[in-house]
């Protein structure tokens, strides 16, 4: 069976939910890290940067903007294939220890299935058939020994492009103004409102994509990215001012 096709079919599970880590994550990322460079010009006040003015705002944002979602997307690639590698290589591990020692194996398959609810009688039968198949034994092993699931199904390629894509999407919106209008307080003030409505539009999309309540997924959303701004703000008017 395609389990994804089934998912998607039996149980509404969409494009955005699978990857909803990843837009989430580099989403919020890049509305901060790019707002960051906003919020640090306007906060500092020394003659140079303002004479610098929009253009430092944009090539600095910019550089900024694709450099970090590179190494955003690149690392969520990284990361995930380490993540393939580590499995693959505990799980070998727990395929071999099985085949070597395997009464001992199915003791802690046993015990692991008597914590989580069965009878011992009970428990002891499944552990005795489960043990006869080595790979769905070590697939739970995998799963309540080491609390590692199978990530087979996720593409490191998708997940690191998506979070690429998401930090990009989302990063640029603070810059938007700058593109429009001349660098002074007014031009702030709506990148400030740009950010805002980027957070709450990822907040959105993070309630759409899990059903949680709308306010604590706007909220934490708004509220994570809010401080993170505002430490920009400060630094940059620390060290302009």
């Amino acid at each position: 069976m395609d389990w994804q096709a089934h998912r998607r079919e039996a149980h509404k599970l969409g494009r955005t939910q699978e990857y909803l880590k990843q837009l989430v994550y580099g989403g919020n990322d890049g509305i901060v890290t790019t707002f960051a460079i906003v919020a640090g010009f306007a906060g500092a006040a020394a003659d140079g940067v303002a004479q610098i003015g929009g253009l430092a705002v944009l090539v600095f944002g910019l550089a900024n903007l694709f450099a970090d979602a590179v190494s955003m997307g690149l690392g969520e690639f990284l990361s995930l294939r380490s993540q393939h590698d580590l499995y693959r290589a505990r799980r070998n591990s727990e395929l071999h220890e099985i085949k070597r020692n395997p009464d001992q194996e199915r003791m802690e398959l046993f015990e692991i299935l008597r914590q989580r609810g069965l009878p011992a009688g009970e428990a002891d039968t499944a552990a005795g058939i489960l043990s006869r198949h080595p790979d769905i034994m070590a697939d739970l092993m995998m799963t309540y020994e080491f609390g590692m699931t199978d990530p087979a199904e996720e593409s490191p390629l998708l997940n690191g492009l998506s979070t690429f894509l998401a930090f990009v999407a989302f990063g640029s919106i603070p810059l938007a103004p700058y593109f429009l209008l001349p660098p002074d307080d007014r031009t702030f003030l709506l990148s400030v409102a740009a950010t805002a409505l980027a957070l709450t539009s990822l907040g959105l999309l993070r309630w759409s994509a899990t059903g949680e309540r709308l306010f604590r997924s706007v909220g934490e959303t708004i509220l994570v990215g809010s401080i993170c701004a505002m430490v920009a703000f400060v630094v940059g008017w620390i060290v302009g001012g």
